[in-house]
């Protein structure tokens, strides 16, 4: 098992629109580059996604994943964890959301993965950082 990797940005931008941008799961191929591929499988009465199949591709994460989201604790975080995949065995993450100010917004990534095949967790480790490091700074860049 992996341990959980975490990373915190501060956004220029609304609350608002930082949740915008996050919570269109579907849209994430068009400003994530780690997603190439994703296809909402169910959503709720609020329309918010349920359930999506993304194509992950994050160096050395390359896999085909089904996420179940959680949006019990939104609009202040927005959880997910994996219900299928090829290669991974875990995928668990979330995104807190919290406005510094009327302009501002600090957004913190957590991420835990796990691999089927026999791979360093210190390579895991790393991977998980790197994804996490380029989504924030690609979330920042999409709502500037």
């Amino acid at each position: 098992m992996s341990e959980k990797s975490v990373s915190t940005v501060v956004i220029d931008a609304p609350l608002a629109e930082v949740q915008a941008a996050l919570f269109e799961i579907g849209s994430y191929p068009e400003w994530l580059s780690s997603i190439k591929k994703a296809d909402v499988i169910e959503r709720d009465g609020e329309n918010r996604v349920l359930k999506a199949k993304l194509a992950i591709d994050a160096g050395m994460m390359k896999d085909r994943v089904t996420l179940d989201y959680d949006w019990s604790a939104a609009p202040a975080a927005l959880s997910f964890t994996m219900d299928e995949a090829d290669l991974l065995t875990q995928m668990d993450g979330t995104y807190l959301l919290k406005a510094i100010d009327a302009d501002t917004t600090q957004v913190t990534y957590e991420l835990t993965v796990a691999v089927s095949l026999p791979v360093p967790s210190m390579m895991i480790t790393k991977a998980q950082k790197q994804t996490i490091d380029a989504a924030l700074k690609e979330l920042a860049e999409r709502v500037a």
